[in-house]
């Protein structure tokens, strides 16, 4: 048996859990981008891709500024050129092998052929080129190189020197893409049961397992403002992998609403009433382009928090917003003013002003009026709520199945207490989290269930700042007598 002689240090686990923040900023766009474009358009459609710059985005996944068609690209313009804010989750449902027009689209070339050419159209399937000079089949990247003008045109370049004669027609036939055929159904998408294959809003389930991150901001610019989108968009933030909560951002049909009174009913009767969806109108321009007020108040939100150290408890309201505009869909511009602009806020509806630059205006969520619970009535503290409920299932999620005794409940009260004082008074006014004996009967605990109880406080935004400004007539009385003072 060894002897031991002298002073020792042994070391035992942490009892107290390291917080895993649950990062809050995280979008989670569903829509189409241009993947016709690409090489292997399969491999980025209807499978959840993160992308930490816009540029990343753009490469993966193709990119056009025809932004009423291609919902991604809104928010890969938006995260690269006003709000700099990743990463982005992007689901894009734009499937190449299945929404194709029935008839080829061809092209003749009339010879003396150039060596660069482009196609006057666009749309056409990068995979589906076909270049035919005579009875011969030309050979890509052997006879010719494809690539894509910035408006999406086809361009064809021919190699010298190889079977591409100029002074013979070519012949250019490629399948073209249908936008036709991505409709509200495509966005809601499905959940095959047979196959186990997820499509569409069905694969924000599949974000967390598949890329490690929770997508708390959901979006599908260009189809949010039609109720069964918008309403499927709702339930799946409030519900995420069964556990995780966040938020959807929902447009208002600027069709149907072309004055801002109309705002009401139309929210009302789209059924977005959620807490857990925030409402925007109208449309947002910058420059010439039109985007989807869903695309912009999500990259804000997100920029919001990733500026508040990550952590929702900041409004995104009255926030400067770097744009040029506000407009219905069709382009006809609108103009609020900050009592049109607070009467539309009194619906439930986030929109945007103009005080010495564009702004953005409103912090409730779609659920007001209906609640004036504070919880679900503010935005920064739905967002909290929503933030610190995935933060607990994300630190304490290792201790599941572990134990259930007094260690384990002291360390996950102790944990909580000390992680949520860190925040206090800075991000709420105070949080505190209990185990009670009356919650935790002996038939819960021997069936394996502990309840805590928690008690958050974050703070509501300063909506109103009031001023009660009156004459002073005193001060009028003592100045004129000191200058009467003054003329002895």
């Amino acid at each position: 048996m060894a002897v031991k002689h002298g002073v020792y240090v042994y070391e035992s686990d942490t009892e107290l859990s390291a917080p895993i923040l649950a990062d809050s900023s995280i979008q989670c766009v569903i829509g189409a981008a241009p993947v016709w474009m690409l090489d292997n358009p399969a491999e980025v459609t209807n499978v959840p891709i993160l992308c930490t710059s816009a540029t990343e985005a753009m490469e993966r996944l193709g990119f056009l500024a025809d932004f009423p068609n291609y919902g991604l690209c809104q928010t890969m313009y938006i995260t690269s050129n006003v709000f700099p804010v990743q990463p982005v989750v992007y689901i894009n449902v734009l499937d190449t092998a299945t929404m194709r027009k029935q008839t080829a689209y061809t092209a003749t070339l009339t010879a003396p052929v150039a060596a660069n050419v482009v196609i006057d159209n666009v749309g056409l399937i990068k995979g589906t080129v076909s270049v035919v000079q005579g009875e011969k089949t030309l050979k890509k990247d052997e006879d010719y190189t494809i690539s894509y003008t910035a408006e999406g045109k086809l361009s064809i370049a021919f190699i010298p020197d190889s079977d591409f004669d100029s002074a013979q027609n070519v012949t250019v036939t490629a399948q073209e893409i249908d936008l036709a055929k991505v409709t509200a159904a495509v966005i809601i998408g499905s959940y095959n049961t047979s196959t186990g294959v997820s499509t569409g809003l069905e694969l924000v389930q599949s974000v967390y397992p598949k890329l490690g991150v929770v997508p708390n901001l959901l979006i599908a610019p260009g189809f949010s403002h039609i109720p069964e989108v918008g309403i499927a968009l709702t339930a799946k933030a409030a519900n995420i992998n069964g556990v995780f909560k966040g938020m959807a951002i929902l447009d208002i049909n600027t069709a149907t609403t072309n004055i801002y009174t109309a705002v009401k009913n139309v929210k009302e009767s789209s059924g977005f009433t959620s807490p857990f969806c925030a409402c925007v109108w109208p449309c947002i321009k910058v420059g010439s382009y039109i985007f989807a007020a869903s695309a912009v108040f999500a990259a804000l939100t997100a920029y919001t928090i990733a500026e508040n150290g990550d952590v929702p408890s900041r409004s995104p309201s009255n926030k400067m917003l770097g744009v040029s505009g506000t407009c219905l869909a069709d382009g006809t511009e609108v103009l609020l003013n900050q009592d049109q602009g607070n009467i539309v806020n009194t619906y439930g509806v986030i929109t945007a002003i103009n005080m010495n630059g564009w702004r953005s205006w409103g912090s409730y969520t779609g659920a007001y009026p209906n609640t004036t619970d504070v919880k679900d009535m503010w935005l920064p503290v739905r967002m909290m709520f929503n933030w610190q409920a995935n933060t607990f299932i994300l630190t304490y999620f290792d201790k599941v199945d572990d134990p259930l005794n007094q260690v384990l409940v002291e360390s996950i009260v102790d944990s909580e207490n000390i992680r949520c004082s860190a925040y206090t008074p800075d991000v709420w006014a105070g949080a505190e989290i209990q185990y009670l004996e009356s919650d935790n009967p002996i038939t819960d605990l021997l069936a394996g269930k502990v309840t805590f109880r928690q008690r958050i406080a974050p703070y509501t935004p300063a909506q109103e700042i009031d001023n009660i400004l009156s004459y002073d007539t005193s001060a009028l009385t003592e100045a004129m007598a000191a200058v009467g003072g003054g003329a002895e």
